[in-house]
């Protein structure tokens, strides 16, 4: 298999920890879909990344699918089988997507000139990223995982969610949600992580 994406995408990064996680036989070719002519809409007709090569012009595109993906592949998924697990997985995971949406919506509006660029629209974005951490230190119970006692995809995506706000919206969001920073903390320090940080990323002070 081979995934194509590039390094400081957060959408290509949890595919990217994920086949860290599992150690799958997956390479990583990096591939920018922006220009005319890169090959990721022959690959992907909505041209984005991360696009995942299963077979011989055969291939799997949109974050969430190329993750549930190479979690069942290998008949060992990381997701919670119980009915409650399940869906407290599932809700995590939406909320830390959601966080990287609004994280990048921000990011591509301070990219427009000056004078183009929407305050209120970034505001927004903001807020939603605000909103979603309050949310989040709410629901978190204070374990040493979000769900059940081992790692799921809910500590994935969210730990990526949150690493990709340090990357591209740093501000001292931890100070106010003391639970989440801890448990924050001890996910990001896993192999999977380490290995796959988007480059020039600075850690936190």
């Amino acid at each position: 298999m081979k995934l194509y994406g590039s390094p400081t995408s957060p959408y290509v990064r949890k595919a990217r920890v994920l086949i860290n996680e599992k150690n799958l036989p997956v390479d990583f070719i990096i591939e920018d879909p922006w220009p005319e002519d890169s090959p990721i809409p022959a690959r992907n007709p909505l041209g984005k990344i991360p696009v995942l090569e299963i077979g011989p012009n055969s291939y799997l595109f949109e974050s969430v699918l190329v993750v549930h993906y190479l979690d069942n592949v290998d008949g060992k998924p990381l997701t919670p089988k119980d009915p409650a697990g399940y869906w407290q997985a599932q809700w995590w995971q939406a909320l830390g997507n959601g966080i990287i949406d609004a994280v990048i919506a921000r990011v591509l509006e301070t990219r427009r000139p000056p004078e183009k660029q929407w305050a209120d629209k970034m505001a927004r974005e903001e807020n939603r990223v605000h909103r979603a951490l309050d949310v989040a230190e709410r629901a978190f119970k204070g374990g040493r995982y979000l769900v059940g006692p081992g790692f799921t995809l809910a500590d994935l995506v969210m730990g990526v969610a949150l690493q990709y706000v340090d990357f591209r919206y740093p501000h001292d969001w931890r100070s106010g949600h003391p639970g989440l920073a801890r448990w924050h903390a001890g996910i990001t320090a896993r192999k999977s992580f380490q290995e796959t940080l988007p480059p020039g990323f600075v850690k936190p002070a």
